[in-house]
């Protein structure tokens, strides 16, 4: 492994440090300690390849497209020998954003300020009561995200839940890309805008986005919202695509009309759009790594099947054997 790769690595560790070791109320899982360069140096001597890898060839030349993950463990933060290998070899390192550009930084915040509830618009009481129980179980204080739409508050406890079970935002595979390719002087690119995924991840009406919180409150509650994340984590671990493939005849994720459209909105409406964005850099003649979140990659509405449909050849590279 090379002095460039271990050095950034070793980079993005430290400047996570604040947050890693920020206080946490007496009855939460305490915050997982800022590694040290012997944790670093061993994780890295035991590393293996983990999630899910394309090769695209078309016009004389290869792309890659590669499957994260949003929540990670500490050892799952370092790519095997083949994403290394795709990586190390490409000229550009798409992601959806890139949130090592300060560009991106300040249009995220600027447009999650934007979204701020006035205060004749606030929440069904009950609701939020509801959510408060959640946040406060997550560890999360409640008035952070208070004044965020409801959608946006289930997403933040999410990340904050998946903490209890030993998976951390501060390790997500995106952002370790991001300064992989960055600390490579290689060309980092945002494959969409923070004002599109903002979007996306909203109702599009009062009743919609109230009848989707109940049943998301519903799962966490019972903490079937837990329970979907670990298996998703084990099998992006595992490389298991025949499971994530059956994704939502499992998920219990689509079962009311406005689940279905929001998963729509989440996946299908926007894989078009990104496949466009990594054709036209792979037509331009660059050499592409593409990493997004590992659900766009299945189905027939998946990237792989998009490339494929624009004339690619698509040979996915299977890390279980």
């Amino acid at each position: 492994m090379s002095d460039l790769f271990r050095n950034a690595l070793l980079a993005i560790l430290l400047s996570a440090s604040p947050l890693l070791a920020a206080p946490q109320p007496t009855d939460c899982p305490p915050p997982p300690a800022p590694p040290t360069q012997e944790q670093i140096q061993d994780a890295m001597r035991h590393t293996r390849d983990r999630g899910f890898l394309w090769r695209i060839s078309k016009d004389g030349h290869d792309s890659w497209l590669y499957g994260t993950i949003h929540v990670a463990k500490f050892e799952w933060m370092f790519p095997g020998p083949a994403v290394m290998k795709a990586l190390d070899g490409s000229d550009v390192l798409a992601l959806e954003l890139d949130m090592m550009d300060a560009d991106i930084r300040q249009r995220v915040t600027q447009g999650m300020s934007e979204l701020s509830l006035p205060a004749d618009t606030a929440l069904p009481a009950a609701l939020t009561a509801r959510l408060r129980k959640q946040a406060d179980a997550s560890c999360m204080p409640y008035d952070a995200i208070a004044a965020y739409p409801g959608e946006m508050q289930l997403i933040t406890i999410t990340l904050m839940k998946a903490r209890l079970d030993g998976l951390e935002s501060a390790y997500a595979i995106d952002a370790v890309l991001s300064g992989i390719g960055h600390a490579a002087q290689k060309e980092v690119i945002s494959l969409e805008t923070p004002e599109s995924q903002i979007a996306t991840l909203k109702q599009d009406d009062e009743q919609a986005a109230i009848s989707y919180m109940e049943t998301s409150l519903e799962e966490m509650e019972t903490g079937k919202d837990r329970e979907q994340l670990r298996r998703i984590a084990k099998i992006w671990d595992g490389s298991d695509s025949a499971e994530l493939a059956r994704y939502e005849l499992w998920c219990d994720c689509v079962k009311t009309p406005e689940q279905r459209k929001f998963m729509h909105k989440l996946l299908d409406e926007r894989n078009p759009a990104l496949a466009d964005k990594i054709d036209a850099q792979h037509r331009s003649g660059k050499k592409i790594f593409a990493a997004v979140g590992s659900l766009h990659m299945f189905g027939d509405g998946g990237l792989p099947a998009l490339m494929a449909k624009r004339g690619y050849r698509v040979q996915q590279i299977d890390f279980t054997r």
